[in-house]
């Protein structure tokens, strides 16, 4: 049992202001875990979460690839049954905006498989939610510093 997963979201925010959101540590913060990310690659980096039964709560990430501001991949890694999976972020500036692709790879067996179902939920919640309004502020904030 495989399953990776694809979520496609279009922003109307510069590119520039997309790339921070995945790869600035507070902005990470604010949308997604606390985090100690470095968008080098061969950093190691975690993501941190209230522990839960059978899951420490630290999400353990090497960065595999940084292309600014266009494509972002590290590793993500729960620890335990779940496995470790890839995410691939790409980011392709339009006329009015931003194209974001998650692809979130490597869901093997029985229990990543069902995390995976969880996880597509996660990841499209924050995506079509709260990233959103983080973009809109940053947005707001360039316009009124270019006044």
């Amino acid at each position: 049992m495989k399953r990776d997963l694809v979520l496609e979201h279009d922003y109307p925010a510069p590119i520039d202001h997309v790339w921070r959101a995945l790869t600035d540590r507070a902005l990470l913060a604010e949308w997604l875990m606390d985090n100690d990310f470095t968008p080098t690659r061969g950093a190691r980096c975690q993501f941190r979460m209230k522990p839960q039964p059978g899951f420490n709560g630290i999400i353990e990430c090497e960065v595999l690839e940084v292309e600014a501001p266009r494509r972002l991949v590290y590793t993500w890694d729960g620890g335990g049954p779940f496995g470790k999976t890839t995410l691939l972020w790409t980011l392709q500036p339009l006329s009015i905006g931003t194209r974001l692709r998650l692809e979130h790879r490597g869901f093997a067996g029985f229990r990543p498989f069902l995390l995976s179902l969880m996880m597509s939920s996660g990841w499209n919640k924050k995506l079509t939610k709260v990233v959103p309004m983080i973009l809109a502020r940053m947005t707001a904030q360039s316009q009124k510093a270019a006044l």
